[in-house]
């Protein structure tokens, strides 16, 4: 491969299509899916991906056919007008589900894995996370994602506000 067209590879792939709300209009299907009309060309079923999923959630959004090629990254969703966004949000809410825990009532050790009893502001929630160091991850000084076995994720806004005797268990697994 030359280097001419190596390079227009390169530019070919770092080439980022910004949707414009103008250009635009997402809607659900009957089967509650995202639809996308961009310009005169519809796509049935689109998702919505997060790029900065933890410190830009409302900007650069991915927006992918039901193939997984990118059709185009929303910039702001800000830009968009509130009933877009809503449609928007909620495709990225089924994706990101995030239950924040707002207290841990028991954490227990086991055999390698940590049972945990939590209330979150989704509800009261029960997991199992790996005892190791890899389930807990932090996303500033404080807060922390938990990743369950299953993949599920957890949200502690700041692990400080928990009891003292949870908090120290939390931070001994980090």
């Amino acid at each position: 491969m030359n280097r001419n067209s190596r390079e227009e590879g390169l530019a070919e792939y770092a080439h980022i299509n910004y949707l414009k709300p103008e250009e635009c209009r997402f809607s659900l299907t009957d089967g509650g899916f995202l639809s996308l009309t961009l310009n005169t060309e519809t796509y049935p079923v689109v998702f919505a991906y997060r790029a900065f999923p933890l410190s830009f959630g409302d900007m650069y959004i991915s927006i992918r056919d039901e193939k997984d090629k990118e059709i185009g990254i929303i910039r702001d969703l800000a830009e968009f007008p509130c009933d877009q966004q809503e449609l928007i949000r909620l495709e990225l809410e089924r994706r990101y589900f995030t239950p924040v825990i707002t207290s841990v009532i028991k954490m227990k050790e086991e055999f390698g894995y940590i049972y945990w009893e939590v209330n979150t502001d989704r509800g009261m929630r029960r997991f199992t996370t790996r005892g190791s160091h890899d389930s807990i991850l932090p996303i500033s000084e404080h807060r922390l994602l938990i990743m369950d076995v299953g993949g599920n994720r957890f949200e502690i806004e700041d692990f400080r506000t928990l009891s003292p005797k949870i908090a120290k268990q939390i931070e001994a697994l980090m």
